[in-house]
């Protein structure tokens, strides 16, 4: 594998390594993709604020998430299609986080499925469910995940229909999924889903529920008032909803709303240590990754995805130390400040000297 020092060299490589179809894929979002580009605006506009003479020989950089010891606060969130990024896809995400010490996600549209993928590694793993079945078909896969020893189920919620991705309709290109382009079709039962179906799946099953795709306080409020274990808030990295708000913008909201009673994962824009030591110190218990994850996939593998882990664990240390603090405990909203952003946002201007022929933004 090649010597990969910064996150930019992953991404130069995915780049080299992909298709103009899977390329604009990964990093478009929704019609004018207004969403992409305020997920990183919500997160540049969020200024450090240091502590100075404290001990911080010594950085601890753990987390816990739904009694699992993270070496990082960053989980491998799921990527639907990451077949079409490397065709290990899910089964090398899963070896990536045994390797370095952290949790995935596996998306029910990516392969190589439930068992095989928690065959593949010891480490952790959630099961991420679209759901395209009716209450039996979704019922048979809950169960397949509970004894293939998954930790984790997660229902999305806000893909009740495919958005208008136009970066993919301009050039005709089908996902690997099969969803119609620019139709705004439904997606299997999606559509139908309401809070009856989330309060089947915590009275019928013994297994922590994390809903993906909050984006309001009410329905946090909701979330909790239905035992939900884990609110995730996204946006879909802006490919769903176009014109929403970025995730790092609403998350304190959210937070101050749960109150403590369900643990929060965030994502939307997160790309740096910087990124991930802010979501914390909003009151995240865990960051996802998704383009990050993709990119370092489509770099080198598992390998990719490691050395990606290892690049954000550095920088966070860094981060930390240099805010004078030695672990995520001593973190708190008190160093973070609102500021005015100094680039102009879209999906890579967290690295300002990635230097990408034919990339389009």
């Amino acid at each position: 594998m090649p010597t990969f020092l910064t996150l930019q060299e992953l991404i130069q490589r995915a780049r080299a390594n992909l298709g103009d179809g899977a390329w604009d894929y990964l990093i478009g979002g929704a019609e004018t993709e207004t969403t992409v580009r305020r997920n990183r605006s919500a997160l540049d506009r969020l200024a450090l604020r240091p502590r100075v003479l404290t001990d911080v020989s010594s950085i601890d950089t753990r987390a816990s998430f739904l009694g699992q010891e993270l070496r990082i606060p960053v989980i491998l969130p799921p990527i639907g299609s990451m077949q079409v990024f490397e065709p290990g896809a899910g089964a090398s995400v899963a070896k990536a986080a045994e390797q370095f010490g952290t949790l995935s996600m596996l998306s029910s549209v990516s392969e190589p499925g439930i068992e095989v993928t928690a065959e593949a590694s010891d480490a952790p793993k959630i099961y991420q469910l679209y759901l395209m079945g009716d209450e039996a078909w979704m019922r048979e896969r809950i169960e397949r995940s509970i004894a293939a020893g998954y930790v984790g189920f997660c229902l999305t919620v806000d893909t009740q229909v495919y958005s208008r991705r136009e970066r993919d309709i301009l050039k005709r290109h089908v996902p690997a999924s099969g969803s119609q382009i620019g139709r705004g079709d439904g997606i299997g039962q999606q559509a139908r889903m309401t809070w009856d179906l989330v309060k089947l799946i915590k009275d019928d099953y013994d297994i922590p529920l994390i809903l993906k795709g909050i984006a309001r306080v009410e329905d946090a409020e909701l979330a909790c008032e239905h035992g939900v274990d884990v609110v995730y808030v996204s946006n879909h990295g802006g490919r769903q909803l176009d014109h929403g708000l970025g995730c790092a913008e609403i998350l304190p909201e959210i937070v101050a709303a749960v109150r403590g009673r369900a643990q929060i994962v965030v994502d939307g824009g997160f790309a740096r240590g910087s990124d991930i030591v802010k979501g914390i110190a909003m009151g995240a218990d865990a960051v996802g990754v998704g383009r990050l994850e993709c990119w370092s996939l489509a770099a080198a593998g598992t390998d990719g995805v490691v050395r990606m882990l290892e690049i954000l664990e550095n920088e966070i240390q860094i981060s930390l130390a240099l805010l004078g603090v030695s672990s995520f405990a001593e973190l708190d909203a008190s160093y973070l400040s609102p500021a005015v952003p100094v680039a102009d946002p879209h999906v890579t201007s967290a690295f300002p000297h990635l230097t990408i022929p034919k990339i389009r933004y």
